[in-house]
């Protein structure tokens, strides 16, 4: 019988208080097991973005703090920690905003990165990533080395987020909503690069993404949010077969259209539970 991963991040019961009156998250438990990509999906405004800015040490430029749960990491409890404590020990989020510097050039977004673990130099033989190995993943920032990051396009800086958070040496690698504004070709190659990611460098990866589509065709496992709570999780195969996921997040109807009111009496009833 083939023994389970050990788990590398475990959040357990989190629950996220905004300005100390709005509950943004709730409850929320989801577990990384090592080596795998798992899958936090959800529309905007589930709160996938403000668990991860949990994770990863980001609140409190937010007004924002966990007020339950844990945050587990390598077996040690991680709540309050800061954001460049956890990127050393290497617990590192690409964000969903303010991705890279604009007005350094992309090589310089990339060797402010260097001092976070390491010296940026070493190749991938030694279990670290170096800057000649981002560049060999993302070889479109060969070409743009020189430019100013505020002129790339939204993949280039995309792949500019994904290359400076590999230079920090990642074991997890927190990727927020990954093909936000981007083309659906660009979505898949991306989406293929963190397959490689994975693979080739043994990193594991939890994705926050609303395209449930996309994320379901690398991920191992997936957790759905709605309203601050995670209301159903499985195998890409389970969650694919379920048919609120079907019908609201692939657009697989069922045939007869539906009003606005079924929409909303859909809302009420949570039918992920039953």
């Amino acid at each position: 019988m083939t023994p389970e991963p050990e788990v590398l991040l475990d959040v357990h019961k989190l629950e996220v208080v905004y300005h100390r009156v709005a509950i943004a998250v709730q409850g929320v438990s989801l577990r990384v097991p090592r080596g795998q990509i798992v899958a936090l999906l959800g529309t905007n405004g589930a709160g996938k973005t403000t668990t991860l800015r949990a994770i990863s040490g980001f609140l409190g430029a937010d007004d924002a703090q966990i007020t339950d749960g844990t945050v587990t990491y390598l077996g040690h409890a991680v709540n309050g920690r800061a954001p460049h404590e956890l990127a050393r020990r290497g617990l590192v989020l690409v964000p969903e905003r303010d991705k890279v510097f604009e007005t350094l050039t992309v090589e310089e977004n990339l060797l402010a990165s260097t001092n976070t673990r390491g010296n940026g130099r070493r190749s991938g033989t030694d279990g670290r990533v170096g800057l000649d190995l981002v560049y060999q993943y993302f070889p479109v920032l060969v070409q743009r080395r020189r430019q100013i990051s505020g002129y790339l396009s939204g993949g280039e800086r995309q792949m500019l987020a994904i290359g400076s958070a590999l230079l920090c040496q990642p074991t997890v690698l927190l990727v927020d909503e990954l093909s936000l504004g981007l083309a659906p070709l660009v979505v898949q190659h991306l989406i293929e690069l963190l397959q490689r990611l994975r693979n080739e460098l043994g990193i594991t990866i939890l994705l926050v993404e609303q395209n449930v589509a996309a994320a379901l065709e690398v991920a191992d496992y997936g957790y759905v949010m709605e309203n601050g709570r995670v209301v159903y999780d499985g195998t890409p195969a389970r969650l694919m077969a379920h048919e609120d996921i079907q019908e609201f997040y692939l657009g697989m109807g069922r045939g007869a259209a539906r009003s606005y009111r079924d929409v909303r009496q859909y809302r009420r009833r949570r039918r992920w539970f039953g």
